[in-house]
């Protein structure tokens, strides 16, 4: 948990904020453009009726009233005063907005932590232990869904909206021959992020077996954030080159020509690492220095050594009946090659976008009014620390999680 405590100071006419034991001045700009009044805020849609942009930049606290421990009255050398209810700060020290933090994992965690049942996930309480499991560890197995054509629509839809794609809104995953992706030949896949030729990338991707009558046909999956750490101990400079070096990724058939340049290594607008963006089939070397071509082929090459190593990648049967849905480049997936003699494997795929389960999250937890407490909100990350913003370009960050 994070404990936030508030210094409202009336000789001073300062407020601040303690996190974790940590002091942050809460400055006047910062505070004015929070007003909580109903002229200036809809209570529905919190929109402001003002454009904060418009605000004075040398603006000053003047006055400020203590009227209980998180609550004040605030007034401003703009002339504005009105009441704050402290408490409604809680969400902008929360560096994960309310979701669980994420926990990576290796080959050899309890696997029992993915699973849930159907009917669970058609409960409020079932989805939001869902996708508590799958905003924790990036992979969630929803068990007894049923074999029927476009049954991953409808375990989609629970999480989000379906993103279509030129494959539709659905796939089929079956072995035919001459197919426009290798994944529908019989083929083993490495570990691998789907459409890393797309902007944006598919956020999550559920797949759904209806049949499975062959002896192999595995499937993998391996989180990336376990593999980063220890690629990052072992191989600093060539972790920050996948960090900042942008390659370029492509996709064509008869109908689509799709090219994108992206950074392996991605990291949110914080600086916080979220994943990889990783196909071998589809990438292509960029261009470098000799010394530092080298260095980025190493740090390359030893990570998909990482994700195809038995201490992180999980390999298991999916059954007929069983769906997994992972969070498309933090956990990245695969498939043991299998011979398609032995009789038919056949599952559906869809894509969602990644904000949508976390949206649904927030929005059941502020309908059950347990999103923040008074006090303390969830832990913001594995440091379990507050920082304030920083504009350095963050695939320079020398935090893995901020």
């Amino acid at each position: 948990m994070q404990q936030i405590d508030y210094i409202i100071n009336e000789a001073n006419a300062s407020v601040s904020a303690t996190v974790n034991g940590q002091h942050y001045p809460l400055p006047a700009l910062w505070l004015r453009e929070r007003c909580q009044d109903s002229e200036n805020l809809d209570k529905t849609t919190k929109q402001r009726f003002f454009d904060p942009h418009q605000l004075d930049e040398n603006v000053s606290l003047v006055k400020v009233e203590k009227k209980h421990n998180t609550l004040a009255n605030l007034t401003f050398s703009d002339g504005y005063s009105g009441e704050y209810d402290l408490n409604e700060f809680a969400a902008d020290f929360d560096v994960w907005d309310g979701a669980p933090n994420d926990i990576p994992w290796k080959s050899n965690v309890d696997k029992s932590l993915f699973h849930i049942d159907l009917a669970t996930l058609k409960s409020e309480a079932g989805l939001i232990k869902g996708i508590e499991i799958f905003l924790t560890y990036g992979v969630l197995i929803v068990d007894n869904v049923p074999t029927e054509s476009d049954a991953v629509l409808e375990v989609a839809n629970l999480f989000g909206h379906v993103r279509e794609t030129n494959f539709g809104k659905y796939f089929e995953v079956f072995t035919r021959p001459n197919s426009n992706d290798l994944a529908y030949r019989s083929v083993p896949l490495g570990p691998h992020t789907d459409n890393p030729y797309r902007n944006p990338m598919p956020g999550i991707q559920l797949l759904h077996c209806l049949e499975n009558q062959t002896t192999e046909g595995l499937s993998t999956l391996v989180d990336s954030l376990s593999v980063l750490e220890q690629l990052k101990k072992e191989d600093p400079d060539g972790f920050a080159l996948l960090c900042k070096v942008p390659v370029r990724y492509r996709y064509y058939d008869n109908d689509v020509d799709l090219i994108e340049r992206r950074t392996m290594i991605e990291s949110d607008p914080s600086g916080r690492i979220t994943g990889i963006a990783y196909s071998p089939r589809l990438d292509y070397l960029p261009l470098l220095q000799d010394q530092e071509m080298v260095i980025f082929h190493r740090a390359r090459k030893r990570l998909g050594q990482l994700l195809c190593s038995p201490e992180y990648e999980w390999r298991f049967r999916l059954e007929p009946g069983q769906l997994q849905m992972f969070h498309n480049t933090r956990v990245l997936h695969g498939r043991t090659g299998f011979d398609p003699s032995e009789g038919r494997r056949h599952l559906q795929g869809a894509y969602i976008d990644i904000d949508a389960p976390k949206g649904r999250y927030n929005a059941l937890k502020r309908k059950q009014g347990s999103m923040y407490t008074n006090a303390a909100i969830e832990s913001a990350s594995t440091n379990g620390e507050f920082k304030i913003a920083n504009t350095k370009a963050t695939a320079e960050t020398e935090e893995m999680r901020g």
